[in-house]
């Protein structure tokens, strides 16, 4: 989880195999403001948060608070939604076996 919008647009940008120059090319800003908004130099105006909310396919509440909300469900939803029932089961698998790895680590960790 990250931390602030610095790191959150980072992170996700990161996430989606995202350079600065592809996101600020899909927000309409100069990668340099992707860099210094990265970097915590410069605020963003309020309109390009959420133009790169939008291009990073997360809500404002993610990208600002890191907190999950229902647009970021509805996205992977949508998501989950296309896959074929063979790749639904596997991803089901996947989602099975982080959990059990986080319930192991929540364990070890007391």
């Amino acid at each position: 989880m990250h931390t602030g919008l610095t790191s959150g647009i980072h992170d996700r940008r990161k996430q989606l195999r995202m350079t600065q120059d592809e996101l600020a090319e899909k927000v309409g800003i100069t990668p340099q403001t992707v860099s210094t908004a990265e970097l915590g130099k410069k605020a963003l105006r309020p309109e390009n948060i959420i133009r790169i909310c939008s291009a990073l396919e997360v809500s404002t509440d993610y990208l600002l608070l890191g907190k999950v909300n229902g647009h970021d469900h509805s996205v992977l939803s949508a998501k989950i939604s296309d896959l074929f029932p063979a790749q639904y089961r596997h991803l089901e698998d996947i989602v099975n076996s982080f959990l059990a790895a986080l319930g192991e680590k929540n364990t070890q960790g007391r």
